[in-house]
């Protein structure tokens, strides 16, 4: 407990920040963020990093850079602890103060060592590979000092700014992909490229598949942005003034895109070992082409076929119909787990919901004010919720994925979930602090 005391932070701010000054370090966070995806990690070899394209997409890293790691180290740290915890092979309750503490702290301390040893690994198994052996240690301390300072802009957007910092640094990623994906004019061409040159050239084929990918990314928009806006609402009375009253809204998406973003990591830490290891002669997740990209094994039936809209026209082969089940099974399963360990590990659960209700006084109409009977009823929506909320999100994600979508479609279910998050905590906490002019867009 003494060591996590010591750990390196940033300090809470001591007055009330407004909306500006809040959205100043939010912008402060990203703009600093996407200039690390700038600064090329010095000593190693100057390669395009082509295979690891899905990696860093859905990681918010770009190889080669300071931003290598991306958040790969906190959601690493976030996942070990969460199956440690949920498991009960730690028994920390985090209901309590003193189990939050220490839930946060070693998992601070959890993604500090991952930033030095993912650094490490991802020179020693050229991921990341030094021009010489003699600078593989300076290669790899660049790559976890850049791990190091992307934890502390996380942290410093959760204290100082909106929301979390990991959540931003995936929203920004995705949307660079998907702007780059339908706008860029260059040897890989964007989707509007592509369909002004198959129009010109009378290419149908090119037409079609432009046509698909940029109908596949905004269909997937619209059905996120549908899904996202589903809640069960609680009616909730005051216990002392007759008459007044509110509803309390649970989400479908209960633990909103947490889920995704653990269970998402995980296959992509599966992929990359695999990759690594295969790079040694060691196959022991399949084998994996010289772009990245399994073709044989654990890893390959864990990833998901992409454009299989496209590939359907043309009839799809019996081994993809396999890897489409087992990608679509998986991921919802390991959303449905991510799930129910997050509730019970981000004080989520119906007696923590239970003391937010009592404390502002209010209780559920036709019931006596017992917390007891609050707790029971609210466990008969939040547990529900959780888990039909964790197969929703995890099928959704994986059918995106499917479809080919610029920016692939986990990135887009994880985007438009953030960003409605975001725009729901400016809404909620910052209304007041906005200029009017501002503040009608957020009624």
């Amino acid at each position: 407990m003494d060591l996590l005391n010591i750990l390196p932070g940033v300090a809470n701010p001591k007055t009330r920040l407004n909306f500006k000054d809040r959205l100043k370090w939010t912008g402060i966070g990203l703009l600093l963020f996407y200039l690390m995806g700038f600064i090329h990690v010095a000593g190693a070899q100057v390669e395009v990093y082509d295979r690891f394209k899905q990696i860093s997409v859905l990681m918010g890293s770009k190889f080669g850079t300071l931003a290598t790691l991306g958040i790969g180290p906190i959601v690493t740290a976030s996942i070990l602890l969460q199956v440690l915890v949920g498991s009960k092979i730690i028994n920390w309750d985090l209901n309590t103060k003193e189990g939050r503490s220490k839930f946060q702290g070693t998992q601070k301390l959890l993604a500090i060592a991952f930033c030095f040893l993912e650094g490490f690994a991802y020179v020693l198994f050229g991921a990341v590979p030094a021009s010489s052996p003699s600078l593989i240690p300076v290669v790899g301390l660049q790559i976890a000092l850049g791990g190091l300072i992307i934890l502390f802009l996380d942290e410093v957007i959760m204290k100082w700014g909106i929301g979390s910092g990991v959540s931003l640094f995936i929203a920004a990623g995705v949307s660079e992909r998907v702007f780059i994906g339908l706008f860029s004019p260059f040897e890989k061409a964007g989707a509007i490229a592509q369909l002004i040159y198959g129009f010109s050239t009378a290419n149908f084929v090119l037409v079609g598949m432009a046509v698909t990918t940029i109908a596949a990314t905004i269909l997937i928009f619209a059905i996120c942005l549908y899904a996202q806006s589903i809640k069960v609402e609680i009616p909730l009375a005051f216990s002392q003034l007759r008459g007044f009253g509110r509803r309390w809204p649970l989400n479908f998406f209960y633990t909103s895109n947490i889920p995704v973003i653990l269970a998402a990591a995980l296959i992509i830490n599966i992929s990359m070992v695999g990759a690594m290891l295969d790079s040694k002669g060691i196959n022991i997740f399949g084998k994996f082409d010289d772009s990245g990209t399994p073709i044989s094994g654990l890893a390959y039936y864990l990833t998901p076929p992409h454009n299989v809209l496209q590939n359907f026209l043309f009839g799809l082969g019996p081994v993809d119909v396999v890897r489409i089940f087992t990608y679509l099974v998986f991921l919802t399963i390991l959303c449905v787990i991510f799930s129910v360990f997050w509730v019970e590990t981000a004080n989520m659960g119906p007696e923590a919901v239970a003391d937010q209700i009592s404390n502002i006084g209010m209780q559920i109409p036709g019931f006596r004010k017992d917390k007891r009977i609050l707790i029971k009823i609210l466990s008969k929506y939040i547990y529900p919720l959780t888990v039909l909320g964790g197969i929703a999100v995890g099928i959704l994600a994986a059918l995106a994925d499917f479809t080919g979508a610029l920016g692939t479609g986990t990135g887009i279910l994880l985007t438009v979930m953030i960003l409605y998050n975001f725009y729901e905590r400016i809404s909620q906490q910052y209304i007041e602090d906005m200029n009017p002019a501002v503040r009608k867009f957020f009624r």
